[in-house]
């Protein structure tokens, strides 16, 4: 399976950088997975909303510029659905059993996302109601992406 992750922004600090080394070598076994990075659109200081919805629709066409074609794509949204582990690792399953071996994830940036990147999505998807940085939602995202690929080989991952 090939998983491309799409996102906004670089990662800075060093604990979240390891944390993502961490999960995608333990992730070589089970897919090839590829990061594309974009960088993150200038928001002018107090937006107002027309500009903020253009600054957000420039970032998202970049954003899904990146996203491979026929790839089915996952949105990592605030208003997205929230699902199990175990959930998520059987919608992969039956993704794969349906032929589907290009999967992408995207992660917008600080500001959120264009009403655009959200109607491509063929399933929004939310980690919680609280709010995380995209940063941190990019370690969250390995290792659930690890997690289901355990999970769906029956191998133990969580003692």
């Amino acid at each position: 399976m090939k998983i491309t992750i799409v996102c906004a922004g670089k990662i800075k600090e060093r604990y979240l950088t390891a944390g993502i080394e961490e999960f995608l070598k333990r992730l070589r076994p089970y897919a090839q997975v590829e990061i594309r990075e974009i960088h993150e659109e200038k928001m002018p200081e107090n937006p107002s909303p027309a500009e903020k919805k253009q600054v957000l629709a420039k970032e998202g066409e970049r954003l899904l510029h990146q996203v491979p074609e026929g790839s089915y794509l996952f949105v990592l949204d605030v208003y997205g659905k929230e699902l199990s582990s175990e959930a998520l690792a059987e919608n992969l399953r039956q993704l794969a059993l349906g032929g589907k071996s290009s999967i992408t994830f995207l992660i917008g940036g600080a500001f959120g996302l264009s009403e655009a990147v959200r109607k491509a999505a063929d399933l929004r998807l939310s980690f919680s109601k609280m709010t995380f940085t995209h940063q941190m939602v990019r370690l969250l995202l390995v290792e659930q992406i690890y997690r289901t690929f355990k999970i769906n080989r029956g191998e133990k991952y969580h003692w």
